[in-house]
């Protein structure tokens, strides 16, 4: 089994247990050479945390939506509008999509998500869109489990490394079929809201940040590891919508993810998203254009 230990500088630590080929004469060297952050963000204009959170004085809640355990439900939030996943009966992750409530060929890219914020969101953290238009979709502006940072083991909560559960890789590793794994609840969420047939829709369903779940990767083969979420009841993730926005959620059928996942063993709980319409957008803040990049792509 892989180990979950965070031996950082465990140079014996390796993909292979019996590599192929022998070290070099530098290889204590190469290991130790100093890492450069790929996407430094200093350059990025930070959200105003402090002028978002102003707004919410005063605010109004206009909708709510509950997601029964093993399901999804999606969810509209207008620009300038805040909304909010939370946790209600028990410790319970989500898995969320994201698109442009009008151009749902724009969607959340967790992928760059990650390069720009790292391997788990918080506060401050924003949810960027898919090329072209490469923009802030939402940011987050609050988190109640910020408390918790990264453990002993690597890990941490709201990541934007795991996938989604789906029913394929189930049936690859497990050889049958499980129909309330997230990608499923969300392709039958999303085709129900955009009117598709599920094999229209199932192209739209992508990469996910999961809410509430705590994960991390093994240091010496550096897996996908999961672990029970600390999320309690009246824990929530908030945001602002910085464009109006399709959102979509899943109750994960692993529960708090402690266990496994893709099957009806784990106890699993609703989670409830709510949205909040304040009496002001945040002073000074306009809805982000897209990016600038002209798209010759050199040519």
């Amino acid at each position: 089994m892989a180990r979950l230990g965070s031996h950082l500088e465990d140079e014996q630590a390796m993909k292979l247990k019996d590599p192929e080929h022998a070290a070099p004469a530098d290889a204590a060297e190469k290991r130790h050479v100093t890492p450069i952050v790929c996407y430094p963000v200093e350059t990025l204009p930070p959200p105003d945390l402090s002028g978002y959170r102003a707004a919410r004085q005063g605010w109004e809640k206009v909708a709510e939506v509950t997601v029964p355990p093993r399901e999804a439900r999606t969810f509209e939030v207008p620009a300038g509008s805040f909304f909010r996943i939370v946790s209600v009966e028990g410790p319970q992750v989500g898995d969320f999509n994201l698109w442009n409530a009008a151009d749902h060929a724009e969607r959340f890219y967790s992928g760059k998500t990650r390069a720009l914020h790292g391997t788990h969101l918080s506060t401050g953290d924003r949810l960027w869109s898919s090329f072209p238009a490469m923009r802030p979709m939402a940011t987050i502006t609050e988190d109640t489990l910020d408390w918790y940072g990264f453990d002993d083991f690597g890990g941490s909560v709201h990541d934007v490394i795991g996938t989604r559960c789906d029913p394929y890789t189930n049936r690859l590793l497990a050889g049958g079929d499980y129909h309330h794994c997230c990608h499923s609840n969300l392709t039958r969420a999303y085709a129900d809201a955009a009117g598709l047939s599920l094999a229209e829709a199932e192209p739209f369903v992508h990469d996910v940040l999961n809410v509430f779940m705590c994960t991390g990767f093994t240091r010496d083969t550096g897996q996908y590891f999961m672990k029970a979420s600390p999320v309690r009841p009246g824990d929530f993730l908030e945001f602002f919508a910085e464009i109006d926005l399709l959102g979509a959620l899943s109750a994960c059928p692993g529960g708090d993810c402690g266990s496994k996942h893709s099957s009806d063993v784990a106890a699993c709980h609703p989670l409830l998203v709510e949205v909040f319409r304040p009496k002001a957008p945040p002073a000074g803040w306009q809805p982000p254009e897209k990016n600038a990049y002209g798209g010759s792509h050199g040519r």
